[in-house]
């Protein structure tokens, strides 16, 4: 298995000092990914931009969306930002994709929030077309540039209910999990996931990505806190069970990796909760 690492990107009043330098020295210590989460009524930076800054100081690591929320944008505009994206990084990005469920993003944006998962189905058949090359309506040239990657950027999908995990065997190359997962929940998802792509004919399996939070060094649950208090306040006590679950210690990160592996996750993407350059080093001791 995998394991990849969050940008801090998300966390309020960060450097862009900082954000390249996470991202350089994450891609020098190995890391399979750099993973960044998406929101729009939240001072954290833009993950598209951002991903498109990081790869410009990096050289191997993926570039994953984790996730975008897709039904905010619009569908031309976000094929072509992708696609260019995929090119300039060497064919690096994966496009974790998701309908979103915070009512204020989409009134800030703004688009219906009642209407995302049927935008959401029309995005995709889209950005799939443009990225083929074909033209979206007549008389309409093909937008471009061509993606690196032949047929478009990686897709994962997220989600929890039934219409997403049908998604996922209909457009995607596999399934990305909700914030603090855990491997129980994890596993029964990936069941669901694998049963809807064997019951649609794809071949092969769906690669499977699962994400989760961390904070290493002193006071780290107090440290990490303050950042996941602010980001799902809209959750209220719940928000709790997520600063329960993040990843303290050098054990709990050690523990997560084996559970995660054993249940078949290809890849283990941990966001960060504390903005601090020395997390990166601290984590990169704990991956095998």
């Amino acid at each position: 298995m995998k394991v990849g690492i969050g940008l801090p990107a998300s966390i309020p009043n960060v450097s862009n000092e900082l954000v390249l330098a996470w991202a350089r020295r994450a891609d020098e210590c190995g890391f399979s990914s750099l993973g960044l989460i998406d929101r729009l009524v939240y001072p954290n930076y833009e993950p598209l931009i951002t991903l498109a800054a990081a790869s410009s100081v990096t050289k191997r690591a993926r570039l994953m969306t984790t996730i975008l929320i897709a039904p905010l944008r619009r569908p031309g505009v976000l094929a072509k930002q992708a696609s260019t994206l995929d090119r300039i990084s060497g064919g690096r990005l994966t496009l974790g994709l998701a309908i979103g469920a915070r009512r204020d993003d989409f009134r800030a944006a703004p688009v219906s929030f009642k209407t995302r998962a049927r935008r959401f189905e029309d995005q995709l058949r889209i950005m799939k077309r443009v990225w083929s090359g074909q033209s979206i309506a007549e008389n309409l040239g093909p937008i471009g540039p061509q993606p690196a990657r032949a047929g478009g950027p990686e897709i994962l999908i997220g989600g929890y209910s039934p219409s997403a995990i049908a998604r996922v065997s209909r457009w995607a190359d596999g399934y990305i999990s909700g914030s603090g997962s855990d491997p129980s929940r994890a596993a029964s998802t990936f069941k669901l996931v694998e049963d809807s792509w064997k019951a649609a004919g794809r071949k092969g399996k769906p690669r499977l990505v699962c994400a989760t939070y961390f904070a290493l060094g002193p006071e780290a649950v107090d440290r990490g806190g303050v950042f996941l208090h602010d980001y799902y306040r809209f959750l209220g006590q719940a928000a709790e069970n997520l600063v329960s679950r993040m990843l303290s210690t050098p054990d709990l990160v050690k523990d997560a990796i084996d559970s995660f592996s054993e249940i078949g996750a290809d890849e283990l993407m941990l966001w960060p909760c504390i903005p601090e350059l020395e997390q990166v080093d601290l984590l990169a001791q704990l991956v095998p």
